[in-house]
């Protein structure tokens, strides 16, 4: 397992009590030394003693016993200041932005240059979702775009499988490496990296209860939104679903909404597949139309403009490819 001392020296210093994302961002740009990070940690931290050498040389080590287990799952470890760390998409405040990530795979289909559209969607398609679901990623990979999406059952699944027939993709994981989530999903998640692909996650510990489990999915939500140039929703129910349709007892609401919510917050590209005239009283699209009727710069997808939004992403993608030839 790959790592440099920069990026075991940012997460140690996240495992001190009151450390986020935020405090990362705003205080380290990578490569401090260990003195320098120490202090900043002593003049802006929640612990109760200051925090000498030694204590976080301890944490260090104790860290570095358990990346040791990843060793045989986890290709490597990077964090902000390295080299290698990808370069999030859209505006994204302090407290959101990725500060390290675990990986197995391509690394460099996260980078700027490479085009990237996630795909995502419900837990439970009908058939007629799949079959429509193949056609727009299939169409998307034969331009040469990776897509990105969350090894979930359903919707995600039928992205990253499809992505595979020629295709590159990325799979962003709630989970640490060593336990891969879903279970049902490991083969899948095998196959990706062995077809050029790439698992991420921030996380190499096991969730210590269901709130964070939660929560951990929430958060890799939000990097199917950081990680993409556009981004699908191929079906999704909504909130208040079940209410509506009278289908009381059940839990219909889908992350898919939360990735969405994100990508509108950090300026994402949005589309949403939809046809009123085969869609209209099928629950599994309410999200889809919520996010149609709200007009908020959403793209409803026909051949058309899934010609269009992929153009826009490999031009931008052309336009960066110029702009870094300029400053070489």
């Amino acid at each position: 397992m790959k790592y440099t001392d920069n990026a075991l020296n940012i997460l140690t210093a996240k495992s001190f009590k009151g450390i986020g994302r935020a405090w990362i961002v705003k205080n380290l740009k990578g490569n401090e030394s260990v003195n320098e990070i120490i202090s900043l940690l002593n003049n802006n931290s929640k612990q109760e003693s200051l925090i000498s050498f030694d204590d976080f040389e301890y944490s260090k080590n104790k860290i570095v016993n358990k990346l040791d287990l990843l060793e045989d799952c986890c290709d490597g470890l990077t964090a902000i200041g390295d080299n290698n760390f990808p370069k999030y998409r859209g505006n994204v405040k302090e407290s959101e932005q990725p500060i390290y990530l675990f990986y197995k795979g391509n690394l460099e289909l996260l980078k700027l240059d490479n085009p990237n559209i996630s795909v995502i969607g419900l837990l439970n398609p009908d058939e007629a979702i799949e079959k429509r679901e193949r056609k727009i990623v299939s169409e998307i990979v034969k331009k040469g775009v990776t897509i990105v999406s969350g090894l979930a059952l359903g919707c995600d699944s039928i992205a990253h499988i499809e992505a595979l027939n020629g295709g590159k993709t990325v799979a962003i994981l709630p989970s640490a490496l060593n336990n891969i989530m879903p279970a049902k999903n490991r083969g899948l998640a095998f196959e990706i990296v062995e077809e050029g692909g790439l698992l991420i996650t921030e996380y190499f510990e096991e969730h210590k209860s269901s709130m964070e489990l939660s929560s951990r999915y929430k958060e890799r939500d939000r990097l199917q939104a950081l990680f993409c140039d556009v981004i699908i929703l191929a079906a999704s129910y909504a909130q208040d679903t079940a209410n509506r349709w009278n289908l009381h007892g059940q839990k219909l609401d889908s992350g898919a909404r939360l990735a969405m919510e994100f990508a509108k917050e950090y300026e994402i590209p949005r589309a949403v597949m939809y046809d009123e005239n085969t869609d209209l009283n099928n629950p599994m699209f309410d999200l889809n139309r919520q996010l149609i009727n709200e007009k908020k710069n959403i793209t409803i997808l026909t051949q058309k403009n899934l010609d269009i939004l992929i153009n826009q992403t490999m031009k931008k993608i052309d336009n960066l490819y110029v702009q870094a030839n300029l400053f070489d």
